[in-house]
């Protein structure tokens, strides 16, 4: 096994491994408990061993299911566990395995997981998770190089597209967390992959959006989360938004 590999290796099993954490994260954070003490069933309380808390493999083992109630255990538990895993690995390809870069990747990567899970479950982004996360990353990236202009530039691009919605919809079409959200893509990307994230958002959104309506879940005017858009947005953009653009250029000037 080469080193390439074994990294790999290491950056998908840490990946399962804050999945975890992060549905964890996410469950307490929406319930308001504290981070200390040890994992239970939602459906009985009781405490999950720690072999019962394996990501993904614990959940195959059980066959899905609590090993003290029996109630299902919901489904995307280990798809979170296993996207993340796969992010990592993805995120440590996009540095090129440098270390500094790669913690960015990863810390980013998780952020906009978490986001992705909170405001697709229960509609909410939480001040407490952004706002820390906006000077870290921002620290981040001062560390590595990038410029402070071009960063604030590249803010005021993520932040000022959702504030003009807001203000001019006085607060209907989006909340203030999308616009803090907006501020965290600003720091974590260069302002062209900004605009890569917005634009793949609203098109996923108008997407999933046409599909619910269809099927009959969703009505004309329905709040969606525009956060968990922004979150595979995001993502998307941090790990291939330079190749999209490269291709999209090479597109329009064939």
């Amino acid at each position: 096994m080469n080193v390439e590999s074994f990294l790999l290796i290491v950056s998908g099993v840490f990946g399962l491994i804050i999945g975890s954490f992060l549905n964890c994260l996410a469950w307490r954070l929406y319930k308001k408990e504290s981070m200390i003490g040890r994992s239970y069933c939602d459906s009985c309380n009781k405490q999950i061993a720690w072999y019962e808390n394996i990501p993904v493999l614990s959940f195959l083992f059980l066959g899905g299911r609590c090993r003290h109630c029996k109630k299902a255990i919901a489904w995307h538990y280990p798809l979170v566990e296993a996207i993340t895993g796969l992010l990592f690995i993805l995120g440590a390809i996009q540095a090129n395995f440098e270390p500094l870069v790669v913690v960015r990747n990863w810390f980013v990567l998780a952020i906009l997981v978490l986001v992705f899970i909170m405001d697709a479950r229960w509609y909410i982004i939480l001040d407490k998770v952004s706002l820390p996360s906006i000077l870290i990353i921002l620290g981040l990236n001062l560390w590595l190089g990038f410029s402070f202009s071009g960063l604030l530039i590249s803010a005021t691009i993520g932040a000022g597209f959702f504030l003009i919605q807001f203000l001019v919809s006085r607060g209907h079409w989006i909340g203030g967390g999308d616009i803090r959200l907006g501020l965290l893509l600003g720091v974590a990307l260069s302002w062209t992959n900004v605009l890569v994230a917005i634009l793949i958002a609203y098109a996923v959104g108008a997407l999933v959006g046409v599909i619910l309506i269809a099927s009959g879940k969703k009505k004309w005017g329905s709040m969606v989360p525009l956060g968990t858009f922004l979150s595979l947005g995001g993502a998307i953009a941090l790990l291939y938004g330079e190749k999209i653009i490269h291709w999209y250029l090479s597109f329009v000037n064939f």
